[in-house]
């Protein structure tokens, strides 16, 4: 079958299969022929055939693949995640070299798909760590700068998938900043194996990296039971790793129980509030928008409801446009009500222009240029943070 016939059969798996089976026939000229056909596909199956097209094209022909990248111009910077771990999961050694000897062509690389970070020097030792951990640290202890310390914070996070003590050790030789981050991967991973082990580790260590290690533990309970999570997040100290432990455990909460979390939230001193009651308000506009609403108008004017009314409005397509946009007009940072309006408007002038118009024009809260933009079609493009 070709790509087309292929696309037809029914069964994203089935897809998949005989995608991989398809490439795995081609020698690297082939390959390189149905890469030149990828721009006229849809997108969502151009990004499904270019991941498992360049794997196994870095896999039986990297610096072909590679080169092959370098031309496409803005998409080779997302290619290349994709043929930089399929080489290295298979030829680290000489994966390295390529990286170490073109730093140039890896400095803007894409978001790639799959696991561990768009940096070349981390999927590098990641990948190189799967085969040989020593090697691997030895490779990273000799680069410079930052590439040094994701490549060596990536073989830790490999060694402690499998012996977490051992990692652990590793991580010990590390400083400063490095060595927390590599604690704190040590800390999720040993955690989803053996929650009572990594907590008992935790609780050894001190300063920031304890701090750093305790959010990811409290993390991963979180998945399992985030009432639980929310006790421990009191016995952390103010800061970056208790806010987002905090933004992460709402959410996690919010699955469930959007309510509770959003009751908890509230109790709680964090300058993410924002960012962690839109995550509560994601699951709780679908689970119940009524309720959700109740909330947002019981709130005192600030950042909490501020996200909230955000995600709301964004999420809810179904409130009547002119209390919608009573709603949004209540939000209290300048920048970002003025989006929630200019999106809320210009989807009431898609259902009923008279009427938005007529609402715009006579409105008290927006000012002149303002009414201007919506009614140009300019107000409100932005998606806002309500919409990430």
């Amino acid at each position: 079958m070709n790509f087309d016939e292929i696309m037809r059969e029914p069964g994203q798996t089935a897809r998949l299969q005989a995608l991989i089976d398809l490439y795995a026939g081609m020698d690297p000229a082939q390959l390189e022929e149905e890469a030149g056909k990828l721009d006229g596909l849809p997108m969502g199956d151009r990004i499904l055939a270019s991941v498992l097209l360049f794997s196994r094209w870095a896999e039986v022909d990297p610096q072909g693949a590679m080169t092959y990248a370098n031309g496409m111009g803005f998409g080779g910077m997302f290619a290349k995640p994709t043929i930089l771990r399929s080489w290295a999961s298979v030829d680290p050694v000489n994966a390295a070299n390529y990286f170490t000897e073109n730093p140039n062509e890896f400095g803007r690389m894409g978001r790639g798909p799959g696991p561990g970070g768009d940096d070349g020097a981390e999927i590098i030792a990641r990948e190189w760590a799967k085969l040989d951990p020593t090697a691997a640290m030895a490779w990273a202890e000799g680069l410079e700068g930052r590439n040094r310390g994701d490549a060596m914070i990536s073989v830790i996070g490999e060694v402690a998938a499998t012996d977490p003590a051992k990692a652990a050790t590793m991580a010990s030789t590390l400083e400063g900043d490095d060595q927390s981050r590599a604690y704190g991967e040590i800390a999720e991973r040993w955690a989803r194996t053996d929650f009572d082990a990594a907590d008992a580790w935790v609780s050894t260590l001190s300063g920031e990296a304890k701090e750093r290690a305790m959010r990811e533990v409290i993390e991963v309970l979180a998945g399992s039971d985030p009432q639980a999570a929310a006790g421990r997040i009191a016995s952390m100290a103010e800061g970056g790793d208790r806010d987002r432990a905090i933004e992460n455990v709402a959410g996690s909460w919010a699955q469930d129980d959007p309510a509770g979390a959003a009751a908890w939230l509230t109790t709680q001193e964090t300058d993410r509030a924002d960012d962690a009651m839109r995550r509560v308000m994601g699951n709780w506009v679908n689970q119940d928008a009524a309720g959700a609403l109740s909330f947002i108008e019981s709130q005192p004017v600030g950042d909490l409801r501020d996200g909230a009314t955000q995600t709301y409005l964004w999420m809810n397509r179904d409130m009547e446009p002119s209390s919608a946009m009573a709603l949004a007009e209540g939000i209290s940072d300048d920048r970002d009500r003025a989006r929630s309006i200019g999106m809320t408007a210009r989807r009431w002038m898609e259902e009923d222009e008279a009427a938005a118009r007529s609402y715009i024009e006579s409105s008290t809260v927006l000012d002149d240029g303002m009414k201007e933009r919506i009614l140009s079609g300019d107000g409100g493009r932005g998606r806002g943070r309500g919409g990430r």
